[in-house]
């Protein structure tokens, strides 16, 4: 297995189940330069991460990516506990994760400069970190007494942390919140997540 990466990026999560699983793999570190060069693009049009290369099959996007781990590795855990229901609180907050919390991010990575004026574009950051805001105390309340998001590890559980991340960055007000800071704590000091950071040049 070969990983595409960007320092950062959501693909920053699948870089830390792979750690987590413990197989063998490779890692591209890519910029925003071979993102775009005509041998990526060739394989992947979207010229983004992350990106799974696997006995020549390429897959992409990060939900995706994560489940294929997940299935293709059950001894890890990290798809659940077998049952239906273990793996639906699993893809809810994966869910979570990829379609509400991380496209609110969007107007920090300079989706909305086509508004042109600099007090609108701060505007609309604003605006995203007081949603961001409210979907993240969702998250603390769903891990009070919980070490992970549904009780155990799984693959939902360093998406999370890559967002929290970009809210740290994009300076949201996660002031209280003491269950998704001591969650964010506990992952900082985990030896699979510290090892992806390294790799990335993140710590």
């Amino acid at each position: 297995m070969k990983l595409y990466t960007k320092p950062g990026a959501c693909s920053l999560s699948d870089h830390i189940v792979l750690n987590w699983i413990g197989a063998p793999f490779d890692v591209e570190v890519m910029d925003a330069t071979t993102l775009k060069s005509p041998g990526y693009l060739a394989r992947n049009p979207n010229g983004n991460v992350p990106a799974l290369e696997v006995d020549g099959w390429l897959l992409t996007q990060n939900a995706a990516i994560l489940n294929y781990l997940a299935d293709s590795f059950p001894a890890s855990g990290l798809g659940g506990d077998g049952t239906p229901k273990g793996r639906a609180e699993i893809n809810r907050w994966l869910a979570f994760v990829n379609a509400d919390v991380h496209p609110t991010f969007h107007p920090m990575f300079g989706s909305t400069s086509y508004l042109g004026g600099e007090a609108m574009i701060e505007e609309s950051k604003n605006n995203a970190r007081r949603k961001l805001r409210g979907l993240f105390e969702r998250v603390d309340a769903q891990l009070k007494g919980k070490d992970w998001l549904t009780g155990s590890r799984s693959i939902a559980d360093p998406y999370l942390f890559v967002t929290l991340r970009w809210a740290k960055e994009s300076k949201v007000d996660l002031s209280g919140l003491d269950n998704l800071e001591r969650f964010f704590q506990h992952m900082c000091a985990d030896a699979g997540v510290q090892k992806a950071l390294k790799a990335e040049r993140l710590a």
